[in-house]
């Protein structure tokens, strides 16, 4: 299952993300996702677990707990849907 984490603070790591994960079961991923220019935290991340029970379980428990001082927003991840970015009228 992939999981969207949002709200994050600058000072999270991919590495801190995954053991708030890890707790709950296996994952497979996480990716902190930054600014293509600054390389700079856009305040989200994705973490894949594969297991779809202890996913939600974490889902569940972790969100709007505090990661490094600042409470998270943590649900299932949406499919990205790019329609509608360049095709406005």
């Amino acid at each position: 299952m992939n999981i969207y984490v949002g709200n994050l603070s600058s000072n999270v790591t991919e590495e801190s993300i995954r053991k708030a994960f890890e707790s709950f079961g296996q994952v497979t991923s996480s990716k902190i996702i930054k600014d293509k220019y600054t390389g700079d935290s856009r305040g989200f991340a994705f973490v894949e677990m594969p297991v779809q029970a202890q996913a939600q379980e974490a889902v569940r428990s972790l969100n709007g707990k505090e990661l490094l001082g600042q409470p998270i927003s943590v649900n299932e991840a949406r499919p990205r849907n790019d329609q509608g970015r360049a095709n406005r009228y």
